[in-house]
């Protein structure tokens, strides 16, 4: 059966693969009939009521999803095939309690028009009483007209009537509103680097985190994204390079802990450890059915990991008779760390420690720079499953989501870059990322840039 899915219009390249994603976990197969980025409007094809239902409820970009009762380029052509459909079915809904309603995009009716729209559909013989408040059933008009982003954009002409018209009963809406639970200024411990709620959110969703499944963040931060895990199910835990990050501000208080007392998950949460990625002690082999991260970029201070500099043997301190490394509050020696090597690394770390199937969504930088191009990081035993992207001035940031592949299967990493590092021991030559950021706009450092208003949010509830 087709579905007319009603998007929220922002984070247009995340929108499919995050529905994709949701269809995934629910164990539905979705087609993708219609997409048009400048258009909230997606007519997919799933198996029947049910799938859409799992489908929307699940997603953070859809806002409802409707069935799809017609559509054409003007009234007539959307009456045609509005009779053709679904003509057999109006006797199901003669005396149901109902309501219409009309829905616009980029564009404007008065209320007298919307009125004759509404009468025009006289025909289909509704005689239950109309009910604005908790009706049985919703039927939707929706009016798609050309957007002024678009025309920036493609250089296409606006006119003054839609260019897509719908007819569809509405079916269920989405979790979008789980965004204003999880805002993080309503949150109890957070950091500047602390990944907002909706991109936390989707991360999540692109990796299929759900009930039974468990998941790691090896740059836990402040717990976004574990957080966010843990509200689709997932039993969650991390690690940081820095236990300060999550330990919290107050002493016997587990800062991260305190968030997921505060969303009542806390039997979602396993735990949190001080590591990096190449001194974890989780076992090595599969056992995560999800990695969710946002390494650090090292633009506003160079990339460490545990150990000395080159040249430098380590040294045993003896402090009081007790060795350093066991006192309380020892902070343990850290070395520059070069930018493609904690890619190279992260992307090993998920090769051995996913289940078969098994997801990793990962936030990577690059630049808008055509001169600087930074190709997507890639591994033999892992399958790109999407890349989005998220744009600021003058770089963005993409959301890679990679499969574990089954033992035998190997993906094509011919285009892969063969540099695997920078060298040098200064920050600047260990992260070529870091060159090409302009100065003034290296206060991001982060793991998390924290992002508080989506940059072109049409829409957001």
């Amino acid at each position: 059966m087709e579905y007319l899915v009603r998007f929220a219009q922002t984070h247009e390249t995340f929108r499919r693969p995050e529905i994709q994603a949701c269809a995934a976990v629910a164990g539905v197969d979705i087609d993708i009939l219609s997409y048009n980025e400048f258009s909230p409007y997606c007519v997919v094809r799933l198996p029947d009521e049910a799938a859409a239902r799992a489908v929307a409820q699940r997603s953070i970009l859809v806002k409802d999803i409707f069935e799809l009762w017609g559509e054409g380029a003007n009234y007539e052509e959307l009456h045609a095939d509005v009779r053709r459909r679904t003509e057999h079915r109006w006797k199901d809904y003669m005396n149901v309690p109902f309501k219409f309603m009309i829905d616009y995009f980029s564009g404007t009716r008065s209320q007298e028009k919307k009125g004759e729209i509404i009468k025009s559909f006289s025909y289909m013989g509704f005689k239950g009483p109309i009910r604005l408040k908790n009706p049985d059933e919703e039927f939707w008009v929706m009016e798609e007209y050309i957007d002024d982003v678009e025309v920036s954009a493609l250089g296409v002409s606006r006119v003054e009537e839609p260019r897509k018209i719908f007819l569809c009963r509405k079916i269920a809406e989405s979790c979008r509103e789980d965004i204003l639970k999880y805002d993080l200024k309503k949150r109890r411990y957070i950091s500047t680097t602390s990944m907002d709620a909706e991109l936390s959110l989707i991360t999540a969703n692109m990796a299929l985190a759900a009930p039974g499944k468990l998941f790691f963040d090896p740059f836990v931060g402040t717990g976004s994204f574990i957080i966010a895990a843990s509200h689709f199910g997932a039993l969650t835990m991390g690690g940081d390079i820095d236990g300060r990050s999550f330990r919290g501000k107050e002493s016997g208080k587990l800062g991260i802990y305190e968030n997921f007392d505060q969303y009542g998950i806390k039997s979602k949460f396993i735990d949190t450890f001080t590591s990096d990625l190449t001194n974890t002690p989780l076992r090595r082999t599969g056992v995560l059915d999800g990695i969710v991260c946002d390494p650090p970029y090292g633009v506003r201070e160079g990339l460490r990991v545990l150990g000395n500099r080159k040249g430098k043997p380590a040294v045993n301190v003896i402090i009081d008779g007790v060795p350093a490394h066991l006192r309380p509050g020892f902070i343990p020696p850290k070395k520059p760390y070069g930018f493609e090597a904690l890619q190279n690394d992260v992307l090993n770390f998920a090769a051995r420690s996913l289940v078969t199937n098994g997801r990793m969504s990962m936030w990577m930088p690059t630049t808008n720079d055509e001169k600087h191009e930074f190709p997507v990081p890639m591994h033999e035993n892992l399958e790109i499953v999407s890349i989005s992207v998220q744009p600021f001035h003058t770089w963005s940031r993409r959301l890679i989501t990679y499969r574990r592949l089954p033992e035998g299967q190997l993906s094509d990493i011919s285009k892969a870059r063969k540099k695997m590092d920078d060298q040098g021991h200064s920050a600047d030559e260990l992260n070529a990322f870091r060159r090409t950021v302009p100065y003034a706009q290296r206060p991001w450092d982060s793991g998390q840039l924290r992002q508080t208003k989506p940059q072109r949010d049409r829409g957001l509830m």
